[in-house]
């Protein structure tokens, strides 16, 4: 992988956990874009950080009460576009849409919330996290153009690398790209046995 120049990042966050030094390291690594849902860029503000709303990407306000924050074309044509192919860069710029290179979202904690609200069928089912699995597995599933970040205990590795090498290897890639797709499976299991266990 040839080093990265800039980084353009969407964030989405249920723990904020580490982030706000994980962004001021890569800044000072990189020139550094940051794309954020409501809540994460409201976090993000009041850490002093220069965020741009995830709104002005998609046109859109968070439409029925958060349910849609994320779920547009140019969020996930910014995501799932081949950076290596020429005709995805093409239909990017049709699109007038530039691309991602690394996406940091973490899902909400469904198995917390059934447990402290047992009794509030609605509030679980409003912690039953669609954007969030469905961004961040499109950004697995792009490992190669696109850096999936799942996990904050994954940020000083990531840091470490882009430091040492300006990029990250086809594996270390890999490697983030598979915590992912374990991530938003374990979050399914979680859903499956809460459903199960509906009377």
């Amino acid at each position: 992988m040839e080093p990265l120049k800039n980084l353009r990042i969407l964030v989405s966050l249920s723990n904020p956990k580490g982030i706000n030094l994980f962004l001021r390291q890569l800044e000072k690594i990189f020139p550094t874009e940051i794309i954020a849902t409501p809540g994460t860029r409201k976090h993000l503000i009041k850490a002093g950080f220069k965020v741009t709303p995830v709104e002005k990407i998609t046109g859109e306000k968070s439409l029925f009460d958060g349910r849609i924050k994320m779920i547009h074309l140019p969020i996930f044509a910014a995501i799932l576009a081949d950076q290596h192919n020429p005709d995805h860069l093409k239909q990017l710029n049709r699109l007038k849409v530039k691309p991602f290179n690394l996406v940091v979202i973490n899902l909400y904690p469904f198995e917390k919330i059934v447990k402290k609200e047992k009794n509030n069928l609605a509030k679980i089912i409003e912690n039953i996290d669609i954007g969030g699995p469905a961004a961040i597995r499109a950004a697995a599933k792009n490992f190669q153009s696109v850096i999936p970040v799942c996990r904050p205990e994954d940020y000083p590795r990531v840091i470490g690398f882009l430091k040492k090498q300006g990029n990250l290897t086809f594996n270390q890639r890999k490697g983030l790209a598979k915590k992912v797709f374990n991530l938003t499976k374990q979050h399914d299991d979680k859903i499956i046995s809460f459903l199960a266990s509906l009377k």
